[in-house]
């Protein structure tokens, strides 16, 4: 049975979006894919407010992720986690034999511009990672402050997860001094997953050409090169029908208006939280709470799983707590083409199961 997604990812994708993934092949290697990404990435360049090279990956944003860490890493990587995603990263560089140092926040809590200085203080780390939107706990890192703050340290890579904020919340990639700026497209961008985007800065290019052991298929420094080279082609096969659809979705972002669409999914938000506050509870401060997603804190320990199991009868899902959260929390997303109409309704759905 179909369900309409309310979860931090893939969301519901809408039905001409999922047409165009039925566009007939093209050969990858010949003019026209190398037309189609051009598109893509000037298109990207508008949203993610960049003037830095866009590059594809047919994987999830966890690939490019780990490629930022492995490509630009020589001293050491320092990691700041506020949640479940933040705490990915840096087991990645640990898998990866990459040195790394995690800093924790509280879950509920923002990575704060004092911890980043503090740390980035020190002169021992040559890479940073920050997560601007955490999934796991409905808190968006306050970027513009944090952002200030790396700037004073001109030769660390900034490398920054939006994968749940691209297309859905302001993500200002050069005012910000973002050097490697992460996405996929199952979340606020509105397709299935199977593709992730990033910007990449000449600083983060120019550092990874002197890294030796960056890897193969994600070795940022090949897939730039290569584009260069071949007119925007790529080393490896990419995703077409993605391209396709991620072309076409980005022309409706673009008809939209890309601050319309911010507008959209902070008005959502809004309704959310207020509903959340008046039945229940909000693990995230009101200042740093996520526009695309809210994290409910279980104050009436409702079953989460019973719940979800109602909302499957009537055709809806939402998300458990994630990990050490579980039953302790739920999710309720607001992301990519939702409407404020079908926030409405999933909320009333609750009201309803849970008789509040």
């Amino acid at each position: 049975m179909y369900k309409s997604l309310f979860i931090p990812g893939p969301v519901n994708v809408l039905s001409d979006v999922l047409e165009k993934m039925a566009t007939p092949m093209i050969g990858h290697r010949t003019k026209e894919a190398s037309e189609l990404q051009r598109s893509i990435s000037d298109k990207l360049r508008k949203l993610m407010y960049t003037k830095e090279e866009i590059l594809l990956s047919t994987s999830s944003g966890s690939g490019l992720m780990e490629a930022a860490v492995r490509s630009c890493t020589k001293k050491k990587v320092a990691v700041f986690a506020a949640g479940a995603f933040g705490e990915r990263w840096h087991k990645m560089a640990v898998a990866n034999d990459i040195p790394a140092d995690r800093f924790d926040s509280q879950w509920g809590q923002p990575t704060t511009p004092e911890m980043v200085d503090k740390v980035l203080a020190t002169g021992e780390y040559d890479v940073v990672t920050i997560t601007h939107n955490e999934t796991s706990t409905g808190v968006m890192n306050p970027l513009e402050e944090i952002s200030k703050v790396i700037k004073k340290y001109p030769s660390v890579i900034f490398c920054l997860d939006t994968v749940s904020s691209l297309g859905g919340a302001k993500v200002e990639v050069d005012k910000w001094g973002v050097d490697i700026c992460i996405a996929s497209t199952q979340k606020c961008l509105g397709l299935p997953p199977g593709m992730a985007i990033c910007s990449f800065s000449r600083k983060a290019l120019e550092k990874a050409r002197t890294v030796e052991k960056r890897g193969f298929y994600f070795d940022l420094v090949s897939i730039y090169d290569t584009i260069q080279k071949k007119d925007y082609q790529y080393p490896s096969t990419p995703s077409l029908p993605h391209m396709f659809a991620l072309d076409y979705q980005l022309d409706r972002i673009m008809e939209e208006g890309i601050e319309n669409r911010f507008d959209r999914h902070l008005e959502q938000a809004k309704v959310v939280r207020t509903w959340a506050k008046k039945h229940f509870a909000m693990l995230a401060e009101e200042e740093y709470a996520s526009n695309t997603l809210t994290t409910v804190k279980n104050t009436r320990g409702i079953s989460v799983a019973d719940l979800n199991k109602e909302l499957s009868k009537r055709g809806f899902m939402i998300s458990n707590g994630y990990g050490v959260l579980k039953e302790k929390t739920f999710r309720i997303a607001h992301m990519a083409d939702t409407t404020i109409e079908e926030v409405k309704e999933i909320l009333s759905v609750i009201e309803d199961i849970l008789r509040l």
